[in-house]
């Protein structure tokens, strides 16, 4: 199968035609003697449009390849479909997973002539394309999982050489192989090394850098630590004289679990002074971890509250402290444009595609459906992490999830999502005033928050909680060294400029609120600046309804419809037992802000209207 599909008796091929016979007999021999049903069977057969007669085409497609190979090979039945034991011959895909393995095994040990050896015996297995004269259905779907076995096995191969001080040889072929797969940093750090021991330090530096260009204009990524760590040995004039690369070239160092070769890493930086949410965060480590069990049960992770609470930050932030459950990689995708609006799963799609696997693999399609079975075929079966941040419903994201239970998924989003059927869900609340005080010492600098320690119990006071917020007034406070907190204090104490003075660079409070606004349904979003109007204690449904002159049953439909948008919080019930409903104290400002005309798409400098309307409320 490492090729073109083929059968050889006595070493000669044994004459056969059709891609349908071959693709019946490829599908049975991955099956490796376990039963392939006869859905499977279809669906690599003639995809998503089988014909009418499938049982009967099928039942021909066997008998035809049981007069083929002859007694010596079983085909059968075995509902829901069929299994093949193929006795005493051999297949080329075992003994090329056997020859890797032990290949592996001898780099590992630091024996690299022998692991070269295997290495080399394994791939000349290799005849090929794999599956090229079977169905584009079958080749689609297990053809990319052998040709990364064999791509891991030719970067162990180069390993060994290196090791051997085989650099000037490999060059060749390095070069080749860089312009083969120019997103796998392996061998681009393979080539960076021989390279350099060859004396050509500047083409060295020369490839790092083309490679950073090709991750950022085909991923939107940074260089992974593999490749980073090459460059910065090579700077360091450090490079031309690692003795034994073998081991981190195969990705085996002993105190971390193996990370796959060309494994992607989307996450974006950790944030570097984050701080609170232990318990959140100690939640999702483990909700994420392997549970150890073999339960089989999906890892899904959902992360829900209102705009600026910092989910994405906890998201990202415990992303990267589980990184070691997830050798196969990390997968990030914001599932929001700048704009606010949702991205479109088709494009969403090929971004992760992309990174799953090299760019021209990936089709250009807007078959949705399409997209969506090669993705769920690319994560099958690996330890992946895939992190979907700022999902907005179920229509954007159920195509973006897996259908195994091996890639775990964390999800961030305004509301709950019906989608991530049985998620551990983690809802986020405002920081408490500890927390709060130091996120913002962490933001602004430890030595200006306790120089004004008063300014800053007013500056937590009037940020409520949100830690986007927190994090602007620090950004400001830590920009303008030689001005005291006070005065920012002072203008946040008003509630005509607060929302005004929350703003810092891209960091915007009440830009951050729009697209929740824009979201809401018209007879929402019209009613939303009114119920503002009625203070900042909580109030029940009767209130509102008195207040916008509705039924109460009416009235508490919109009220859910705000609190499912994240802009209104369900605090506690009144004596009656019925839900009262709060506004967090930033998110009633901007709504009131709306009620008096203040331009929705505009950013806070085009706002000194509204900020100067305000002083009539309460």
């Amino acid at each position: 199968m490492l090729g073109p599909v083929e059968v050889r008796r006595d070493g000669r091929r044994v004459a056969f035609s059709g891609a349908k016979l071959h693709t019946v007999l490829a599908a049975l021999l991955v099956a490796r003697e376990e039963v392939i049903s006869d859905e499977r069977l279809c669906r690599l057969l003639w995809g998503w449009a089988p014909p009418a007669t499938v049982s009967a085409q099928l039942y021909t497609y066997v008998s035809r390849l049981r007069k083929i190979l002859g007694d010596d090979v079983l085909i059968d039945r075995r509902p829901p479909g069929y299994a093949m034991s193929i006795g005493n011959a051999t297949l080329d895909l075992t003994e090329f997973e056997k020859l890797a393995l032990s290949g592996r095994e001898a780099l590992i040990a630091e024996d690299f002539e022998k692991a070269g050896e295997l290495l080399r015996g394994a791939l000349a297995r290799w005849n090929g394309l794999p599956f090229a004269n079977a169905t584009e259905y079958l080749a689609d779907a297990e053809a990319p999982r052998l040709t990364e076995a064999r791509a891991v096995t030719l970067e162990h191969r180069i390993a060994a050489d290196l090791a051997l001080g085989r650099h000037e040889q490999l060059t060749g072929e390095l070069t080749g192989l860089v312009a083969e797969f120019p997103l796998r940093e392996r061998i681009r750090c393979q080539l960076m090394t021989a390279l350099c021991r060859s004396g050509r330090q500047a083409d060295a530096i020369h490839l790092y850098h083309h490679g950073r260009a090709v991750l950022a204009d085909e991923l939107g990524v940074n260089p992974g630590e593999e490749l980073q760590s090459t460059y910065r040995a090579l700077l360091e004039g450090t490079l031309d004289r690692q003795p034994r690369p073998a081991a981190v070239a195969a990705g085996t160092r002993r105190e971390a679990p193996e990370r796959t070769a060309g494994a992607p890493a989307m996450l974006p930086p950790d944030t570097v002074d984050f701080t609170g949410r232990e318990p959140e965060l100690d939640l999702l480590c483990r909700a994420l971890a392997p549970d150890g069990q073999g339960s089989g049960r999906p890892r899904r992770v959902l992360v829900t509250g209102m705009a600026g609470l910092g989910k994405t930050a906890l998201a990202v932030h415990a992303a990267h402290r589980c990184q070691r459950h997830f050798p196969d990689g990390q997968l990030y995708a914001d599932l929001r444009a700048p704009d606010g609006t949702p991205r479109h799963p088709t494009r969403v799609l090929r971004r992760l595609l992309r990174a799953l696997a090299p760019a021209d693999e990936v089709p250009v399609t807007e078959d949705q459906d399409q997209l969506v079975r090669l993705y769920r075929e690319r994560t099958r079966g690996r330890q992946l992490l895939i992190v979907l941040d700022n999902a907005s419903g179920a229509a954007q994201l159920g195509p973006l999830l897996p259908n195994t239970p091996e890639p775990a998924v964390l999800v961030t989003g305004r509301t709950a999502l019906p989608t991530v059927a049985g998620a551990h869900t983690v809802a986020l609340a405002p920081l408490a005033p500890r927390d709060s005080l130091e996120l913002l010492s962490a933001a602004a600098g430890p030595a200006r928050v306790a120089a004004a320690p008063g300014a800053a119990s007013a500056i937590v006071e009037h940020c409520a909680g949100l830690p986007l917020a927190l994090r602007i007034v620090g950004t400001r406070i830590a920009a303008r060294p030689h001005s005291t907190p006070d005065r920012l204090a002072r203008r946040l104490a008003d509630p005509v400029t607060r929302l005004r003075e929350l703003h810092s660079g891209d960091l915007d409070v009440h830009t951050s609120l729009l697209p929740s606004w824009r979201a809401l349904d018209p007879e929402v979003r019209a009613v939303f600046p009114a119920l503002a109007a009625l203070g900042p204690q909580p109030f029940p449904a009767a209130d509102a309804a008195m207040s916008l002159s509705l039924p109460e049953a009416e009235a508490e439909r919109l009220l859910e419809a705000l609190a499912d948008a994240a802009l209104l919080e369900v605090s506690g019930a009144d004596e009656w037992g019925q839900p009262c409903y709060l506004f967090h104290p930033l998110v009633r400002l901007f709504a009131l802000s709306l009620a008096e005309g203040a331009a929705p798409d505009c950013g806070p400098a085009a706002r000194p209207e509204h900020n100067r309307r305000l002083t009539h409320r309460p």
